[in-house]
């Protein structure tokens, strides 16, 4: 800034691209609405743009239904080619954790690197194929999958200029993860003695614009769940480290004393394709459901709510619940 001042030059705003690794689009999981965000609040700062995965079908998804004050690009996911010019033209690049595996030629370029580590990979990843390792030679498969996995996740400690996540405890796992690394030194040490230089918190946060208008989404909408329901909202996904079993076997005792209490699942279908073979409990919630005579009547499944309506879906809901076994997760 200093140079360019001296030769009369205005200060160039710097470019930010934000990577996203999951999809970005009407219908957004938690990580698609992490970037999105992001982009949408560091866009009042500085030049952003968000790149977001390209669907199977070979369209690229927007970041929202209307238009944004930012720029949306498509990429291949592990294809740096479709990035690299992206790349190329970035002062900073921030990025989910595994994307410094998918694009190693991150670490090649002159642009500062932010590695986002807000979500678990490998106690998700653990938790996910458990049940994959039942023989054993799927056993023996399973320790050849997590010497793979544990090599990619340790690049992101070598890669990242500087690492974010989203909670004070998250950020002592991510302390102790960099010290194992050697990323906790002298140098690192003498830069900020707290290391909120190398690592620090950028927590998941609520919209500065007040709720929009009540309207309704679930109750006198889906069929079964009437106006006056009383709505029980299970908040996320129905992955194997959650217990939405033990949620259904609450309301089915209920259903007499309470005879509108309905518990609702809204998101069965996750939005983007390649997550649809994940491991995860919606067979099992449902069956559960029918042999307990609820399905339809005190539990209800939805595919997945469109990210426009979730003020509306929060608003009409009663009790929010959601339930975790007690995992490393």
């Amino acid at each position: 800034a200093m140079t360019q001042a001296a030769t009369g030059q205005s200060p160039r705003t710097p470019r930010l691209l934000i990577i996203s690794h999951d999809v970005v689009g009407a219908n957004m999981a938690g990580p698609g609405i992490r970037y999105y965000h992001l982009a949408r609040v560091l866009t009042k700062h500085v030049q952003v743009t968000l790149a977001a995965p390209v669907q199977d079908e070979g369209t690229a998804a927007t970041a929202a239904a209307g238009e944004t004050p930012f720029a949306v690009t498509p990429y291949r996911r592990g294809q740096w080619e479709t990035l690299e010019g992206q790349v190329a033209q970035a002062d900073v690049c921030l990025f989910p954790s595994d994307v410094a595996d998918e694009l190693p030629q991150l670490a090649e370029s002159r642009a500062c690197l932010v590695v986002d580590g807000y979500d678990p990979l490998m106690a998700e990843w653990l938790a996910l194929s458990r049940n994959a390792r039942r023989r054993p030679e799927q056993v023996a498969q399973w320790r050849v999958d997590w010497h793979v996995r544990m090599e990619a996740l340790a690049r992101q400690y070598r890669i990242g200029d500087f690492f974010v996540c989203a909670s004070e405890r998250q950020r002592d796992w991510w302390l102790g993860l960099l010290e194992a690394s050697g990323r906790i030194n002298p140098a690192t040490f003498d830069a900020d003695p707290s290391l909120r230089r190398l690592v620090d918190v950028v927590p998941y946060g609520l919209p500065e614009h007040p709720l929009p208008p009540a309207k309704a989404a679930i109750k006198g909408v889906w069929p079964g769940i009437e106006a006056g329901d009383r709505l029980a909202l299970w908040g996320g996904g129905l992955w194997p480290w959650l217990d939405p079993l033990t949620a259904i076997r609450a309301v089915a005792p209920l259903r007499g004393r309470h005879p509108r209490l309905k518990l609702v699942f809204p998101g069965t279908r996750h939005p983007n394709p390649t997550m649809a073979g994940m491991p995860n409990q919606v067979e099992a919630a449902k069956v559960l459901a029918a042999e307990l005579g609820v399905m339809d009547t005190a539990v209800f499944f939805g595919d997945w709510v469109p990210y426009a309506d979730w003020p509306h879906v929060l608003q009409e809901s009663d009790v929010a619940l959601t339930l975790h076994f007690d995992t490393v997760e």
